[in-house]
């Protein structure tokens, strides 16, 4: 069963259908005097949601920043915000007195990778709220269901014979056909018996998992390349280490044309939320939504596979703040969810590259550490709301 935050959304949604009737059922004037009325009067919730997008865009800039500045060699913030302002304004804008190792530091290495751990991080959240309500599950995220590792063993299969005939491009095609081949088996195994489970859900991500993990192991052990276990170590736990800036335009068109068709596809999402009988009554094709869904969040996932590796339970953990913070409305939760997730993934490789500097540890360890115990919570969680 759906744990008490799933069931409170429910009927928040089921109370939303309701006035979503209602007002189908005014006639044009009383709608526009409606929405007049709601222009001129913002209600507690949109102050609310203006101040929860407002502290997530600082908290991401200030993570950034820190991004920038620490690091083997340790740039004061000054002189970092200096560099970004004189690349993008030249010296009509400020003067460079800064050596230019800081220059070179700033704008070719930590920039690069500041920018691939938002993109990938804002990625994985966005794709694990859309299939968290998908499959109306808050256990699901593109991880547990085996999108990650799916896409990390296409991309495997691609280096493990040597397949790379259209370089990063070909990593990317490889990465999404296995996670939206994972996604598909995961999807038939809990609908086994005619109807969706939340359980065999979960139970059947991880069995595939289990052997996705163990397929990429015996690549690796067959494979004639004695290189090849250290770079697949790489794609298994994830890491902004060979981030460029070559390696961007591609995360920024999935994050930006999945975010956007996300967001337009806001309403029917929120449907889902309440349940297949009432998205289905109110003129949803269900089955149909979902395909489309799971493609374009296999995409998303394929793309930031492709350019880091597998990083966990960001997908997983940052839905939850999300909907705590503004709520489930996809309108709302999506971009918080987008910066909530830049903003923790950016922190982790700051983490991950800076505790035991300077050796850099997986993103993907970081991550796990603190979406492990998360996940358990849930777990338990979940068990009570069942028992009760």
């Amino acid at each position: 069963m759906p744990s008490t935050q799933y069931d409170m959304a429910k009927q928040d949604e089921q109370a939303a259908l309701m006035q979503l009737l209602r007002t189908a059922e005014m006639t044009p004037t009383q709608q526009c005097a409606s929405s007049l009325q709601r222009a001129s009067f913002p209600d507690h919730g949109s102050r609310i949601l203006v101040s929860a997008m407002l502290l997530l865009a600082v908290l991401l800039a200030v993570i950034c920043m820190a991004g920038l500045m620490v690091g083997s060699v340790r740039i004061p913030a000054g002189t970092a915000l200096s560099i970004l302002l004189h690349a993008l304004g030249g010296d009509a804008l400020i003067t460079a007195d800064w050596r230019a190792s800081a220059q070179t530091i700033i704008l070719e290495t930590r920039l690069p990778r500041v920018s691939m751990a938002a993109l990938v991080g804002a990625s994985l959240s966005v794709s694990g709220m859309a299939i968290q309500a998908l499959v109306r599950n808050p256990l699901a995220s593109p991880s547990i269901l085996g999108v990650s590792s799916g896409a990390a063993t296409g991309a495997v299969v691609v280096m493990r014979w040597g397949l790379i005939g259209l370089g990063t491009f070909t990593l990317n095609i490889a990465a999404f056909l296995g996670g939206l081949g994972a996604l598909a088996i995961v999807f038939a195994i809990a609908r086994a018996g005619g109807s969706l489970t939340p359980g065999r859900l979960i139970l059947g991500g991880v069995a595939l998992n289990a052997v996705l993990s163990a397929l990429t192991s015996l690549l690796v052990l067959t494979a004639p390349d004695p290189q090849l276990a250290s770079r697949v170590l790489f794609w298994t736990l994830g890491g902004f280490g060979a981030a460029q800036w070559k390696l961007l335009p591609l995360p920024f068109a999935a994050l930006v044309i999945g975010l956007a068709y996300l967001l337009l596809q806001a309403r029917r999402l929120n449907l889902l939320l309440a349940g297949d009988e009432s998205a289905e009554a109110l003129g949803l094709d269900v089955e149909r939504f979902r395909r489309r869904m799971f493609v374009l969040i296999a995409a998303m996932t394929g793309v930031t596979v492709a350019v880091c590796g597998v990083i966990g339970f960001v997908g997983l953990v940052m839905p939850h703040i999300v909907r705590f913070m503004v709520g489930t409305e996809h309108r709302r939760a999506l971009p918080a969810a987008a910066l909530l997730g830049a903003s923790f993934t950016v922190g982790a490789d700051l983490v991950a590259r800076s505790i035991i500097a300077p050796i850099e540890l997986p993103v993907g360890i970081i991550t796990a550490l603190v979406g492990g115990p998360f996940f358990i919570f849930l777990l338990v969680k979940n068990a009570g709301s069942e028992r009760g």
